[in-house]
Order: C-alpha cells, then sequence, then structure tokens
C-alpha cells in the first residue's frame, strides 16, 4: 500500500452521500464492506441513527438505499468479515450508564444471531460512575486478533453529549474472545497537542502490506474559541501497539460553513478497484446540529 500520509484527500462532488432518516436528525459512524467481500456483489453500509444500527446498500457506492426499518438498538457499528460468516461489532448500552462491545454473526449480511459480549468495562479508565466501552475495530495479526476500542467518556457542553476519552487494544487468539486488555493506552488527550487536547475519539487500523499498521484517527478538540472539534488525521505503526502520527494537520477537517461545519469524525477506510475511500460522517452544529455520512477518496500527486 503506498504512503497515507502522501495521499490529498479529496471529497466526493456530491457529499453529503447519504441522509439521516426521517424524522431523525443523525446518520453516523459509517462502516462498509466492497463488492468483492459480500454475498450479492453489491457495496452494504452499517450505520446509526439515534440509538439503532441501520443497513445500506449500493451499486456503485455513492448512491445508498435503505434496506428496511432500523435493524436492533445499538451505536458505533464495524464489520468484519472471515471464511464466509461476517460479523457486525457494534456498541450496546445496557443501561444508560454502562456500555459494552458486542457482535452479531450472519452468513448473508440480512439474518444476525443473538448478541455475544466481547469487551465490557472492567478498568478505570472506562469511568467511573458513567462506564463506556466502544467504536470497535477488529483486525488480525497473524495468529492474533486485535481489538482496538474506545473508552471512558468526556461532555461537550456546547452539545450536550458524550465522547470517548481513551483508545485502547484487546487481544485474543480466538475471533469471539475473551479478550485480554493491554495494559497500556493507544490514545490519550493531550493538553500540548491541539487537535487531541480534549478527547481520544476513535480509531480504524489497517494493515499496510508490509509487515505495518496504518491508523485513522479522530481526536476530540478544544479550538482557540473554546468550541468542540473533531478532525481526521493518520497515525503508522510497526506492530500494531505504539502508533506515531504521520500528518500535523487533519486529512479531512471541518469547514467553516456547510455540512461539516463542527465536527468530522467516525469513519471506516476500504480498498476497492485499486481506489481507497474514506467514508465518514460530519456534523453542521453544536447544540442544534445534523450529521450526515460523506465521502473522502486517497489522491496522489504522480
Amino acid at each position: 500500500m503506498r504512503n497515507l500520509a502522501e495521499a490529498k484527500w479529496v471529497d466526493h462532488p456530491r457529499n453529503p452521500l447519504i441522509e439521516p432518516p426521517r424524522p431523525e436528525w443523525m446518520i453516523a459512524d459509517p462502516t462498509v464492506l466492497p463488492p468483492d467481500r459480500t454475498p450479492d456483489h453489491q457495496w452494504h453500509l452499517f450505520a446509526n441513527s439515534v440509538g439503532f444500527i441501520n443497513h445500506y446498500h449500493s451499486d456503485d457506492g455513492l448512491t445508498w438505499r435503505k434496506l428496511g426499518g432500523r435493524l436492533f438498538r445499538g451505536i458505533r457499528p464495524f464489520l468484519y468479515s472471515e471464511d464466509g460468516t461476517y460479523y457486525l461489532l457494534y456498541e450496546l448500552h445496557r443501561a444508560p450508564w454502562r456500555s459494552e462491545i458486542v457482535v452479531r454473526r450472519s452468513r448473508d449480511l440480512t439474518n444476525w444471531d443473538a448478541p455475544q459480549t466481547l469487551l465490557a468495562p472492567s478498568t478505570p479508565w472506562d469511568g467511573r460512575g458513567l462506564r463506556f466501552t466502544g467504536n470497535p475495530c477488529l483486525v488480525k495479526a497473524g495468529d492474533e486478533y486485535r481489538l482496538y476500542f474506545s473508552c471512558g467518556w468526556i461532555w461537550l457542553w456546547d452539545c450536550l453529549y458524550f465522547e470517548p476519552k481513551y483508545v485502547g487494544v484487546a487481544t485474543s487468539r480466538v475471533l469471539l474472545g475473551p479478550y485480554v486488555r493491554r495494559d497500556e493506552l493507544l490514545i490519550a488527550p493531550r493538553a500540548d497537542q491541539p487537535y487531541l487536547n480534549f478527547g481520544a475519539g476513535s480509531v480504524k487500523v489497517i494493515a499496510d502490506g508490509d509487515g505495518g499498521w496504518w491508523m485513522f484517527h479522530n481526536g476530540i478538540y478544544k479550538d482557540s474559541e473554546r468550541r468542540s472539534r473533531s478532525a481526521i488525521f493518520i497515525w503508522r505503526s510497526s506492530d500494531g501497539f505504539h502508533f506515531a502520527q504521520q500528518t500535523p494537520e487533519p486529512i479531512v477537517a471541518p469547514e467553516p460553513t456547510g455540512w461539516k461545519r463542527s465536527f468530522v469524525y467516525a469513519f471506516d477506510a476500504v480498498e476497492y478497484g485499486g481506489e481507497l475511500r474514506l467514508y465518514y460522517n460530519a456534523r453542521d452544529g453544536w447544540l442544534r446540529g445534523s450529521e450526515r455520512i460523506g465521502l473522502a477518496t486517497a489522491v496522489w500527486e504522480k
């Protein structure tokens, strides 16, 4: 895979591609499978509206059609496939003050079995009183599965909702676990980092083809006017556990006006037909804002 830090990420001219399902105000946290990884050879995308997972499909990955109604309760989905089985990981709130990562299995992306817990709150990083574990991303490295996740929380006063404070990783020799958390966090907020001064947000990790790993990351930060924001960066690692940020400026960031005026965050990266696509969602305001899904594509100068 080419150097992702050297790519220019170009927004699709038809952005945003997916609007919230009426009467709701958000569609967020997309996870995508391209046609060469699906049973019907179409694009499939799962995302959450307010508290529920939704399913979309497409002929080209640009024009999306919603399949049926809401699937089941949950947020922040992630699709993983192996040996003809699809695994839908997502964050499920067992109670308003507690969330965990669960997984459902399917052979056809339509019929899903009951949820099984993969990772639940178990450390002080997950928070006190309110204990959140979510934002899953699953990869396989040799004979080991690595589950990247967000945990803990920060409160966005200008939006009146929570975002994750930390990012960690847990490992297992078996896909369905049990998973053991590594002792050190992957990412924590840092006061001296202008784009990471409030919360760690979320990550998606992909193999670089040479034994290393690329990571897409959205930090949560306060800007110079103390408004909450988020933007996407590229990190790199040789071992999948120790990452270094590769882009000093965001690859996709909020803009002064329009559909991504305040936040650019949850995302998924997919490679298909020699093209690397980054599907992400963005927000156009703070307390009053709508969230939609768009697409940026990697372009390298010749």
